[in-house]
């Protein structure tokens, strides 16, 4: 059962048309991935899925509600949250004041401080960091608050924009470890875009591949991951690096 649905989406920022004609599915439970080299409009389609910009064209349907250029606060309300591109957490309020922010949307607050635990659970540097400044974060640490501030929205799905931008190899296999134990302990449904398209292939069940704001191809990401097309553009010697065989393992296990 899908719980995410794009009909020929059209996006443009001024007279630039970042996206063009796309469509797309997600699964309900599932993690999908885009992938696509930069400037390609992956980020675009997050953010017009998510209310921060609104569509030309086409039609954004989530939880079987059309939510095409609905305001983002009501999207979040209806369980969709959005980490973005380069965390932008609030740097000079503390980790747990971030944290509180990610959960304005919610009137249960005994609810939202068993999701606090449930957090500090995943990313335990957060709860030994709560008091401190988010802009002094490193930018791995960042990155953990960015994803946890999401889901204390308590949302049935996260967009996932990037989240190794700048990050270590050691610090991208422990992101990617817990964003599949998040799809699979909390059935949390995950759109990920990601410059690492290995990584990125690894952890999703299906992919698309966006090239200049159209989508070129799409799959089962273990049919992408093997296709001639998609190892030459993107993935080239790196199908083998060692740094992902922790995703990979780490969703076996836990599936």
């Amino acid at each position: 059962m899908s719980i995410l649905k794009l009909l020929n989406v059209e996006s443009a920022y001024g007279p630039i048309r970042a996206i063009r004609g796309v469509s797309l599915v997600v699964e309900k439970g599932r993690i999908g991935t885009v992938l696509g080299a930069n400037g390609a409009g992956k980020s675009t389609i997050l953010k017009t899925i998510s209310g921060i910009i609104d569509p030309r064209k086409g039609s954004v349907e989530f939880a079987g509600a059309d939510i095409t250029a609905m305001d983002p606060a009501e999207i979040v309300r209806r369980g969709l949250s959005h980490v973005p591109e380069g965390r932008e957490v609030f740097p000079l309020l503390s980790v747990h004041d971030n944290l509180v922010m990610g959960a304005y949307t919610r009137s249960d607050r005994d609810a939202a401080a068993r999701d606090m635990e449930m957090v500090y659970g995943y990313f335990p540097i957060l709860r030994e960091r709560a008091r401190q400044e988010a802009g002094l974060l490193s930018g791995g640490q960042q990155q953990m608050l960015s994803i946890s501030r999401a889901l204390m929205a308590a949302p049935q799905m996260i967009l996932l924009d990037e989240p190794s931008l700048g990050l270590s190899p050691r610090l991208t296999r422990e992101i990617f470890e817990i964003v599949v134990r998040i799809n699979r302990e909390r059935g949390t449904t995950l759109l990920l875009v990601e410059q690492n398209a290995q990584m990125a292939l690894n952890v999703a069940d299906y992919g698309y591949v966006l090239e200049t704001g159209e989508i070129s191809m799409q799959g089962p990401a273990t049919q992408l991951s093997g296709d001639p097309r998609v190892i030459e553009t993107y993935l080239g010697a790196a199908r083998t690096r060692p740094s992902d065989a922790a995703a990979i393992a780490a969703k076996d296990t836990i599936a």
